[in-house]
């Protein structure tokens, strides 16, 4: 009898091990089940990723929500096999990050933070080589490359250096290439950082165009209206734990004060505060700098009564804007501290420390 076979209890042959991967999960394409991650360095640990458990489904752009050192980038690392869990289990499709790294590597594409691009060679070069890397065939990558190359708008400078790019072009030719050989799923890891919004938005259109060719996207970012923008659910993750996980308007629902009101003046506001809290329909009230911060349940309803109270005390409003909370909103809620506050997770990231 081998080990595959059937054994009866009592038997003194260990029962084989479930192949949990291999066990399909509604829609999902990605499970992560109790993963932890964490790193000795000298005489400390620092735990990257806490306990986080979560699917991601199939054709979804999924967002990972956190500031720096929140775990973003380590969870993708492990998703791309490119670190070990320190415990816990994470299937890619059928595959176990541990056991299936090569499988896995040939389902899916990367695009990295930090540009991995030659800037001495070309654009269709570029694509060329990695191409070539990934095993597309020959026959095939010549009409693939310039495919990707009009997808990015990048057609008429292809026999041009990567150096005499901008910023955003260099962006777009990084994520289609990590896209050349139809991954099932693509991995981003802060797509858009350090761009001009024009070119965020072009890597936005981007990023859709190949998700409507039913690719499912795993987006790091900490920016909010990036996610807002391309993300049907997003996961927030703050010191290595999953926070809250559900669609952007879910989220939005988890703060209970409603809309958010801001009313500028050049006056002191300060005196202001209480009366207005006081007033129906108002949950709090309270100045930052020279703005008055008011939060309702129904912005636009209880404006007329915050107009009066200005009013009777001969203070002038400067501006005002009403807006339902954002998704900045909903992480200071959850953590009590903004995205930006967060701490670098470099050294975990470039591998300095020991790994356990």
């Amino acid at each position: 009898m081998n080990s595959s076979d059937h054994h009866p209890a009592g038997s003194p042959f260990p029962a084989p091990a479930t192949d949990t991967c291999a066990i399909t999960s509604g829609g999902s394409i990605i499970r992560i089940d109790h993963i932890s991650k964490v790193f000795a360095e000298r005489n400390r640990t620092v735990t990257a990723v806490d306990d986080v458990t979560f699917d991601v489904r199939r054709g979804e752009i999924f967002g990972l929500l956190g500031p720096n050192g929140a775990g973003k980038s380590t969870l993708i690392r492990i998703l791309t096999t490119l670190l070990a869990p320190t415990s816990g289990t994470a299937c890619v499709n059928t595959y176990d990050v541990v056991r299936d790294p090569e499988k896995i590597r040939g389902i899916i594409g990367v695009c990295p933070q930090n540009s991995t691009l030659d800037v001495e060679l070309t654009a269709y070069d570029n694509l060329e080589f990695y191409g070539k890397l990934v095993n597309v065939d020959d026959s095939i990558l010549p009409a693939r490359i310039q495919e990707l190359l009009e997808m990015t708008g990048l057609s008429d400078r292809a026999l041009m250096p990567v150096a005499t790019f901008s910023g955003g072009m260099r962006r777009k030719l990084e994520i289609v290439r990590a896209f050349i050989h139809h991954p099932l799923i693509l991995f981003l890891d802060e797509p858009t950082i350090g761009l001009d919004p024009e070119s965020r938005r072009e890597v936005w259109q981007q990023i859709t165009r190949l998700n409507d060719e039913k690719t499912t996207i795993i987006l790091t970012t900490h920016y909010m209206d990036e996610a807002e923008r391309l993300c049907n659910r997003i996961a927030f993750v703050d010191k290595g734990k999953l926070i809250s996980l559900d669609t952007m308007d879910n989220l939005k629902l988890l703060i209970p004060t409603g809309d958010i009101i801001e009313i500028g003046s050049d006056k002191d506001t300060g005196p202001l505060a209480e009366l207005i809290a006081a007033l129906p329909g108002i949950t709090s009230a309270e100045q930052k700098k020279q703005k008055l911060i008011i939060t309702a349940k129904n912005g636009s309803r209880v404006i007329p009564a915050i107009f009066s109270v200005f009013e009777r005390s001969g203070i002038p409003v400067t501006s005002i804007s009403v807006r339902s909370p954002s998704l900045e909103d909903v992480f200071i809620y959850l953590t009590g501290r903004k995205l930006d506050e967060g701490n670098n997770e470099a050294a975990q990231q470039n591998g300095h420390g020991r790994v356990r």
